[in-house]
């Protein structure tokens, strides 16, 4: 059964090398005075200083001990690693704030069936944008590039009633600000309801 809802969740999801990450950082800083808007920790196996993210740090013991009590109310797992969402998202949509999820398309169906008004926002870039930034980061070959740019082609046929998409080409300076103002178009619905 779905959690009562009156806030706005909004699911934000798109291939590596989108900027996802960059723009909900953006907006984390310009919202951080915003009292209706709160972005959720995800909880990863993974320690707490890999990746850019700010994330709680779980071992596989500690994951499966929140499992067994239902702690996590959205839950995957992607690249060997696990990824759950606190069940805290439920008393902050009750209380009717905008909750801002950084999510995962392979779960987004059994998002949307836990959270059925769950907005998905899908962060878009062009292939040659994509591959420009795969390669600028070096973290990947060329052949895993690639492999990434293929799977960054099956957004493209992503499907969802509420789908929202952001395009994402240009410099964070440019779609920081849009970023963050789409979220606050969002607060604004929030208060006229």
């Amino acid at each position: 059964m779905a959690p009562e809802m009156s806030g706005v969740l909004l699911y934000v999801i798109g291939p590596s090398g989108s900027g996802k990450d960059s723009l909900m950082l953006h907006a984390r800083h310009a919202l951080e005075q915003d009292s209706s808007v709160v972005f959720a920790h995800r909880y990863i196996t993974r320690p707490h200083d890999a990746g850019g993210e700010n994330h709680v740090a779980l071992s596989e013991s500690e994951f499966d001990s929140r499992m067994a009590r239902k702690l996590f109310p959205l839950h995957w797992q992607s690249h060997g690693m696990r990824y759950g969402i606190g069940c805290e998202i439920n008393q902050w949509l009750a209380k009717g704030l905008v909750v801002i999820v950084n999510g995962s398309r392979a779960y987004l169906q059994q998002a949307s069936k836990n959270y059925p008004e769950l907005i998905p926002l899908l962060i878009e870039v062009s292939a040659d944008v994509l591959r420009g930034r795969l390669q600028s980061r070096g973290r990947e070959t060329a052949s895993e590039i690639e492999a990434r740019l293929m799977r960054a082609e099956e957004f493209k046929a992503l499907q969802h009633t509420r789908l929202l998409r952001f395009h994402n080409d240009a410099p964070l300076d440019e779609t920081g600000p849009a970023f963050v103002e789409l979220i606050r178009s969002k607060t604004r619905v929030m208060q006229c309801s």
